[in-house]
């Protein structure tokens, strides 16, 4: 039972990593800068929290499978393969949970008033320095939020990972993918105890987001 938790975090946790990054990069460039399509880029980004997950996981599966552009790429010139290793469920994992972080930290970058980034600039600061000391700090609380439901998504990841990686025990096998065959072969215990264990770890994790964010809203008034 411990191999699919293990796995299950080591994912969410690599995938989360890329969520955040994207996320922030994308946040900010769209929202920031003046970006031509922002429309249409937004769209792309939200898309797949709109999509069903076997819809997302087909796109996944075509894209990067053998005879697919990025994996034929990857397969032919660096003899890597994504799909049915634990690398394609952090793919998946990174897709879904994307537009959660990619919302929080829009909504956390619109918030930060401006004149405290041009006050900045006036004192002479360049654009990366106001970005990591003025607007990522002012922005932090919703970064936050953002990094904990995008790792409790990426966690939960179930439909997009099943398509994309599959369900070998010891490799891909997660949390969601062992609930679910273990109900299809009645082994209800296995089932329980891991829904048990998922239902708790998302408990607390967003109860101590909300603590924190009350505690950090409490003190900033």
């Amino acid at each position: 039972m411990l191999t699919p938790i293990i796995l299950s975090l080591k994912i969410a946790l690599i995938a989360t990593m890329f969520s955040f990054i994207l996320g922030i990069t994308f946040a900010y460039f769209i929202n920031k800068k003046k970006v031509r399509g922002k429309n249409i880029w937004e769209t792309i980004l939200i898309l797949p929290m709109i999509l069903p997950p076997s819809v997302m996981g087909y796109i996944l599966l075509i894209a990067f499978g053998k005879r697919g552009i990025i994996g034929g790429f990857l397969l032919e010139q660096f003899g890597i393969q994504i799909v049915f290793t634990w690398v394609g469920a952090v793919v998946a994992a990174c897709i879904v949970s994307l537009p959660l972080m990619y919302q929080n930290v829009k909504a956390a970058f619109v918030s930060v008033q401006p004149i405290y980034e041009q006050a900045a600039r006036t004192l002479g600061s360049s654009e990366l320095k106001i970005f990591f000391t003025v607007t990522i700090p002012l922005a932090w609380p919703g970064i936050i939020s953002g990094i904990a439901l995008a790792f409790a998504r990426a966690i939960g990841e179930f439909g997009a990972t099943l398509m994309i990686a599959g369900n070998i025990p010891g490799k891909t096998q997660t949390i969601p993918t062992a609930i679910y065959f273990a109900v299809e072969s009645g082994n209800t215990k296995l089932a329980n105890n891991l829904v048990l264990i998922m239902t708790v770890f998302s408990f607390i994790l967003i109860f101590l987001l909300n603590t924190w964010l009350k505690r950090k809203n409490y003190l900033g008034n």
